[in-house]
């Protein structure tokens, strides 16, 4: 069968109280995580849900003739839906349970757990005039009366009492409590049984959370007069990866929590997360943080730097980035690849279409004094569309749709240049590693040489790319932020490249270029060794959708087996003895380049990869090696054509992107009318879930629910176009999943009897 993995960047909204459904949603991305891994290593799934994502899986690989995995490789979280990202990372990473958290937000996620004891009503009659504000909430005809089952309602109206009555101009939740339940969590996960960790090996996790610094940090802008400005930057993306290996844990626990208890700090309801909060919390808890120093370096290196990390004040990350996207999109870069790959951007929006809470049914009215002021600082910021994002990823998408069309228009015409340079005879002869090295740069020179004067700008642009790749490596190994830092070293790279002569292409060397650029490509080109193999396995992947042919399989494993290796040249962590060097200002940096280039090693790597190219053509029947050398061969021609088409980049997974949504709106397998007909946390602006536990049962089995309906029309949709299941096979897997999710739920969730009943109906 096809090997196809459909991998997810799960990108987290935030939502307040939500965070309980957003919860529902992820964890059941991590029950098809979990019932993936097990299909794949051919173990059975345990749970009710999880058996039947696994039969599904099975039926694709039936109906399709499909090897499907599905994983989800980076996460990218604001507000609650940092939190739940946080938390979904540390489970996909470790392999633990993410069953402890479910327990903690349904019985700790609570207003009074969550106020500050010192804010609260000091005693019964303490604010005893803000009693009426509180029953004009909560009176006959409100919310609480139309929303909470009978026997919820007395509890939402003494907590909504008390909460009203607590002190105010002060953020009535309290920061220790909320990284308490936090760290709790963490414990518990890690008591619970454990599992083993739920991506292939060697395919690093990302998570990203953002943060807003309420003070700011400076930053340096290059602009023509005067030469450098500096303006205050408010962003912050505090990020972890385990670099695709479980044999260290994915992050510290008070790292992990900290990163939580920042995004989440919703302005006026939790005092802004700070260094001596968490600093107290571990010390209260006797709790160690040996990676403190290094983390915070990692986390907030202008303040680091400034001796200032205990003065920083984070707030909340939704107010400037409430959907993430941008981190997420940058992480592709980096992605290896084993196989053909179905590359989704899943975001989780509890809300969709919200508007700001002042408009009414009447005629339209002009903002107030007070709801412009309060719209202004945080609701428009937190709603703005992610329209820009969306553009991004489409013209990406578009670019490499483009960049495929020229491949196929122009195939014909290289796979001619080739044969007319080396003959029909060369398919006759098994490919050693040495034939293949000698083609192979017999190719290159026929490519430079055919491209007339387009070979000297071709030229150019590898050469500053490979410029760039050095600067953004040396950036990361270097651990330093801000696009500053990267310019001045890309800089200093340039004026080395160029010291060298390494930037000579065609001026003097007519359809070639210099000794040193020549030497510059061969010690430090890693794009161009990645963009042949990826073009090579994607030809592999052609003649496969076409053929089905087993023949294939050992030329595709000695492609993404030699990728892996190249692409490790472009990860920082094995490349962190060079930090230090990299962080003193003085250093050569024609010696930080020749120690890169020694350290990445790619004569090696080429070496390797010609023996095991060699074997896995030497097995193809001859039928197939000649398509398969075709494309190896003529590559050069190809990458000439196609390269300023990507910009200089190499677009690693060399896929379009697709975008999918998993809301209140698009899951209508059981009930339709969105947020307003099923979840209760809604209400009170999004505060309601923490009011009441039988609103955040409620609103945790709805994600639940909500996640199994998309996450079936996602897996679904990566079928060709002309494969569909029978006709009412999708309602009937749905139906099963849906009584399933009711069945391993309903011991759990004992304050929402009624909506079992309600929903067991409403199923069939």
């Amino acid at each position: 069968m096809q090997d196809k993995e459909l991998r997810l960047a799960l990108v987290c909204y935030g939502g307040i109280s939500l965070a309980v459904y957003m919860h529902g949603i992820t964890k059941e991305i991590w029950h098809l995580s979990r019932a993936s891994r097990a299909h794949r290593d051919g173990e059975a799934s345990p749970g009710p849900s999880e058996r039947i994502y696994h039969a599904l899986l099975d039926e694709i690989g039936t109906h399709a003739d499909m090897h499907l995995r599905v994983m989800v490789d980076i996460v990218a979280g604001a507000s609650a839906g940092g939190i739940n990202g946080v938390f979904l990372s540390q489970a996909l990473a470790t392999g633990q349970s993410l069953d402890p958290l479910t327990d903690l937000w349904l019985e700790v996620a609570d207003v009074e757990a969550l106020l500050n004891p010192d804010h609260g009503p000091s005693h019964r009659l303490a604010k005893v005039w803000a009693l009426p504000i509180a029953w004009m909430v909560a009176g006959r005809g409100s919310d609480v009366d139309e929303t909470v089952e009978p026997a919820a309602r007395a509890e939402v109206r003494a907590k909504l009492e008390r909460f009203v009555r607590s002190r105010w101009f002060e953020p009535p939740f309290g920061g220790k409590q909320l990284l308490n339940m936090m760290l709790d969590a963490f414990d518990a996960m890690e008591r619970a049984p454990c599992g083993p960790r739920l991506l292939p090996p060697g395919q690093p996790l990302d998570l990203f959370v953002t943060v807003t610094d309420f003070g700011g940090h400076p930053e340096r802008l290059r602009l023509n007069s005067p030469p450098e400005v500096v303006e205050t930057e408010h962003r912050l993306v505090f990020s972890f990866s385990d670099n695709g290996r479980d044999t260290e844990p994915f992050a510290h626990a008070a790292e992990l929590a900290f990163a939580a208890r920042a995004t989440s700090s919703f302005p006026g309801a939790f005092p802004p997360a700070t260094v001596a909060e968490i600093d107290a919390v571990l010390a209260d808890r006797k709790m160690s943080w040996p990676g403190r120093s290094a983390f915070l370096e990692h986390a907030l290196p202008r303040q680091f730097a400034a001796g200032a990390v205990d003065k920083a004040a984070l707030i909340d990350g939704s107010v400037l980035a409430n959907a993430p996207f941008r981190p997420a999109m940058d992480a592709l870069k980096e992605r290896p690849a084993r196989r053909q790959i179905d590359r989704r951007f899943v975001f989780i929006d509890p809300t969709p279409g919200y508007r700001i809470g002042f408009y009414n049914d009447g005629p339209p009215e002009a903002p107030g004094f007070f709801q412009t002021i309060i719209g202004a600082l945080s609701e428009l910021p937190r709603q703005q569309p992610i329209r820009d994002n969306l553009e991004a990823i489409s013209q990406r998408s578009a670019r490499i749709e483009r960049m495929l069309g020229v491949i196929d228009r122009i195939r014909a015409e290289v796979e001619s240049q080739v044969e007319s340079l080396f003959g029909y005879t060369l398919f006759l002869d098994y490919p050693t590693p040495k034939r293949l090295s000698g083609w192979r740069g017999r190719a290159q020179v026929a490519a430079a040489s055919r491209a007339g004067y387009g070979h000297a700008a071709y030229g150019l642009l590898k050469a500053e790319g490979v410029a760039d790749r050095i600067a953004t490596h040396l950036h990361q190994i270097g651990d330093q932020r801000g696009q500053d830092k990267w310019q001045r070293l890309r800089d200093r790279i340039w004026a080395e490249i160029v010291r060298r002569g390494a930037d000579d292409f065609g001026s003097h060397h007519s359809g070639s270029a210099s000794a040193a650029t020549l030497d510059l490509l061969r010690a430090h080109d890693v794009g161009f060794r990645i963009r042949r193999l990826r073009l090579l396995a994607r030809r592999a992947t052609e003649l496969d959708q076409e053929h089905k042919l087993a023949e294939l399989r050992p030329i595709r494993n000695a492609i993404y087996e030699s990728l892996a290796g190249y692409l490790e040249c472009q990860r920082a962590d094995p490349f962190l003895g060079m930090r230090e060097s990299i962080r003193t200002t003085d250093t050569d940096i024609g010696a930080l380049i020749d120690e890169l280039a020694s350290r990445m090693d790619l004569r090696t790597l080429d070496a390797d990869t010609d023996q095991r190219l060699s074997e896995g053509l030497s097995h193809l029947p001859r039928e197939l090696r000649r398509p398969m050398l075709l494309a190896y061969l003529g590559f050069p021609f190809f990458d000439i054509a196609t390269l300023p088409m990507l910009q200089g980049e190499g677009l690693n997974e060399f896929d379009p992107i697709r975008v999918d949504r998993i809301s209140p709106d698009d899951a209508t397998a059981i009930r339709s009318g969105g947020a307003q007909a099923t979840l209760k946390g809604i209400q009170f602006h999004n505060f309601g879930a923490f009011f009441s536990r039988a609103y955040r049962e409620n609103d945790y089995l709805w994600g639940r629910l909500h996640g199994a309906d998309r996450l079936i029309d996602i897996m679904l949709s990566t079928l060709p176009a002309a494969t569909r299941l029978p006709a009412g096979r999708v309602a009937t897997i749905k139906r099963d999943i849906f009584l399933a999710i009711l069945d391993e739920e309903q011991p759990r969730l004992a304050a929402v009897p009624g909506l079992f009943e309600q929903l067991r109906t409403e199923i069939g």
